[in-house]
């Protein structure tokens, strides 16, 4: 009987987790080159406006596939003693976030007034995801890179960026509810959302990554 070392095996689903998110990052992307979601603006549109779309199970699959990938690379860094407990929690959050996002769509504003139950929970969501990969990152970067402080750096520089992105957001809510107005009329809001979702699939990224045998254990 064969067995398999368990470094392989994590070095294997670590890799497989990867490839689901670049995989989905790939396929919100082509959304945006094909019709008829190309007609969507980038820049006024958030990302979730692709599940309105007739490419609905595309945008379903993307989510889904980041989901799991994330779920995988964070479990390896669990088992690995990489992962603090509260960074085990916000990814989680993160994770179960985005297969809400997925299960209660957002709603189509061209047919209704006001968000339902299940469109305030896919707000919900969508901020307490967004939120929450960030501080995962964050929290975890110094016990997943005990020996790498290069990658230790751009896991959190990559983390805090996310978050400004989301500052953005928050800014423009604090000057429509002091001045008046729509919020998302006051900032590019597709493309920040963009941006945002860029930075942190790329700090998760960083940080699922596998290390160095020498490195895989915190000191």
């Amino acid at each position: 009987m064969v067995t398999v070392p368990a470094r392989r095996v994590s070095v294997a689903v670590s890799l497989s987790g990867l490839a689901a998110l670049a995989i989905g990052a790939g396929l919100v992307l082509l959304l945006q080159v094909i019709p008829p979601t190309d007609a969507i603006s980038p820049t006024r549109r958030t990302i979730s406006e692709y599940g309105l779309s007739d490419h609905k199970w595309v945008f379903d699959l993307a989510v889904i596939l980041v989901a799991l990938g994330s779920a995988a690379g964070l479990t390896v860094l669990g088992r690995q003693r990489r992962l603090p407990f509260a960074a085990a929690i916000l990814g989680t959050l993160w994770t179960v976030g985005l297969l809400v996002i997925v299960a209660f769509p957002k709603p189509d504003w061209a047919t209704v007034s006001r968000a339902d139950f299940g469109g305030t929970l896919h707000r919900i969501a969508s901020v307490v995801a967004f939120v929450a990969l960030p501080l995962a990152v964050l929290v975890a970067a110094r016990t997943a890179f005990p020996e790498s402080p290069g990658r230790r750096w751009l896991a959190r520089v990559l983390a805090i960026l996310s978050l400004g992105w989301f500052a953005v957001i928050l800014g423009a809510v604090v000057v429509a509810a002091t001045e008046g107005g729509r919020w998302w009329t006051l900032i590019p809001l597709g493309l920040v959302e963009r941006g945002m979702a860029l930075t942190e699939l790329i700090a998760l990224g960083v940080l699922l990554a596998p290390v160095r045998s020498g490195a895989a254990q915190p000191r």
